[in-house]
């Protein structure tokens, strides 16, 4: 499954170091996307069967979607200089819902169990039918 384009938004008070801020929350929103459609530790009797970075999948750049748009806004009301707040998990927790609710207002299936991958889509394709 790829994820053509991505927006994110984040309440950072105010921006220290624009470059730094917007990878954070990039970094923190491809993190997301591990979550939602890759990340996966398989068991067989108690122990872990793909615990290895060859077996364990994660994003690669080529699973970054390629628009990727990042607000940072500003209000300066964080406890931070200048009124900044700190920031960056945050933009893990939007992306598995963003792409379940795509995928509900595309195709009318409704998946809740993460990661959300190929078979799992396909599989609920077939139940909707």
């Amino acid at each position: 499954m790829q994820v053509p384009r991505y927006a994110s938004a984040a309440d950072v008070g105010r921006v220290i170091n624009r470059v730094a801020a917007e990878g954070q929350d990039e970094g923190a929103a491809v993190m997301g996307l591990g979550h939602a459609l890759y990340e996966v530790l398989e068991f067989e009797d108690g122990q872990p069967i793909n615990a290895t970075p060859i077996d364990y999948s994660i994003p690669r750049i080529s699973d970054v979607p390629p628009v990727f748009d990042t607000i940072l806004v500003e209000n300066g009301d964080g406890p931070g200089p200048g009124g900044a707040k700190g920031m960056g998990e945050g933009a893990i927790l939007p992306v598995a819902p963003a792409i379940a609710n795509a995928l509900f207002s595309t195709y009318g299936i409704r998946i809740t169990d993460l990661p959300m991958t190929p078979e799992k889509v396909w599989r609920a394709l077939q139940k909707r039918s």
